[in-house]
């Protein structure tokens, strides 16, 4: 029994020992001999320290407000901006003097020559004047839309003079004939477009007329008359009815550097002509110009309009001059038209446009009958400065030929 127990320990013993060599041999080879080194140790954070166990703060100098400098502003750099560019401003024109200007456009009156002046030379001329050819002259004049009782009076005179003067010869036919016209047109009428006022306001010019005689055209070329003239000027555009009217009166009247007062599309006529006086005054200019709309002579409460801005103008003093533009081409009708505004307001003197594109020249002997005002102006092209102050005897010339 002793011999068993003695084998089991020895045998314990034997297995321990040979477990023990296994384990040290494995250790071996799992952790293989590093070099020495010195190793490092990582304190704990400190941790932070209050009341009567905290550290005093360590006094660093103080600088004074004034003893701080602080950096410079720098402006922040923008792209630059291209500027838009600003259209150039109309050249201002030079119009032609108006002094001799009808002398210089008599070429144009060549188709009125044709029915007028020389007709009648070529019937004058004629060696038995019989009664035929007195018919012939009537009818003539009458063409040319002189009217009844004026080519009546001219026909009779011509009779009388004709049996006096005895042999007729072209120099002596055409003197006659200059003569008796000058007489029908009239030379002691004042053609003068008034432009003084005699207050301390501009002369105030109101243009009228129907629709299609180039009545804002007409006012633009007066305008350019008028500046050749020497006078300043101030564009009333008080057609608002008419699409782009002031626009157009606008480019008249920068052509030549005269202002122009406008208002909104279809507003109140009278009031831009108010204000147009008004701007006129303010500004010291000569002449105050007011376009006003085409009215037909038919429309009563348009023509009503009209008088309302004759007399909303005149508060500010009366009115210079009320020109009426009649187209020549019209001939008659022209007269019915002259009637009805004559009604409506004191005319005080005629423009004729298109004189250049008729043979009836005559109108201006009827125009002049029918209201008892001058043909003061004359319009004989489309050109700028083709409006001319009318001179007789220049018309006549022309009208009769060399």
């Amino acid at each position: 029994m002793d011999i068993l127990i003695l084998a089991v320990v020895i045998a314990l013993v034997a297995v321990g020992a040979i477990s023990g060599l296994v384990v040290s041999s494995r250790k071996k080879k799992q952790l293989p001999p590093t070099p020495p080194s010195t190793p490092t140790i990582t304190a704990p954070p400190a941790e932070p320290q209050v009341g009567e166990d905290a550290v005093e703060t360590a006094e660093e100098p103080r600088r004074t407000i004034e003893e701080v400098v602080l950096p410079e502003a720098t402006a922040p750099v923008e792209a630059p901006v291209a500027e838009p560019e600003v259209p150039a401003a109309p050249a201002i024109e030079v119009p032609e003097p108006t002094a001799g200007r009808l002398v210089r456009l008599r070429a144009r009156l060549a188709r009125s020559q044709n029915s007028l002046g020389k007709g009648l030379l070529t019937l004058l001329s004629r060696e038995h004047l019989d009664e035929d050819t007195w018919e012939e002259i009537e009818e003539t004049l009458l063409i040319a839309d002189v009217g009844v009782v004026p080519t009546q009076e001219l026909v009779e005179r011509l009779r009388e003079r004709v049996k006096v003067l005895g042999t007729r010869t072209p120099a002596d036919l055409r003197a006659l004939l200059k003569e008796e016209l000058l007489t029908l047109i009239g030379t002691d009428f004042d053609r003068a477009v008034k432009t003084e006022s005699g207050e301390d306001t501009p002369g105030v010019i109101m243009v009228v007329g129907v629709n299609g005689t180039g009545k804002t055209t007409t006012t633009g070329k007066l305008a350019r008359v008028l500046v050749a003239d020497g006078r300043s000027v101030v564009l009333g555009a008080a057609d608002t009815f008419r699409a782009a009217a002031a626009d157009q009166l606008q480019t008249w009247g920068e052509r030549v550097g005269a202002r122009t007062v406008r208002g909104p599309e279809g507003g109140d006529p009278a009031s831009i002509a108010y204000d147009a006086v008004k701007e006129g005054i303010a500004e010291g200019a000569d002449v105050v110009l007011i376009d006003t709309a085409g009215r037909l002579h038919t429309k009563t409460g348009l023509m009503d309009e009209l008088g309302k801005v004759k007399r909303v103008v005149e508060k500010h003093g009366p009115l210079d001059e009320i020109l009426l533009v009649l187209d020549a081409t019209t001939g008659q009708n022209g007269l019915t038209q002259a009637r009805v505004f004559a009604e409506v307001v004191d005319i005080t003197g005629i423009v004729l446009t298109k004189l250049d594109g008729t043979a009836k020249g005559g109108i201006v002997v009827a125009v002049q009958r029918e209201l008892g005002v001058p043909v003061k102006l004359v319009g004989l092209g489309e050109g700028p400065d083709d409006l001319a102050p009318f001179e007789p005897e220049a018309f006549v010339d022309a009208l009769i030929g060399d």
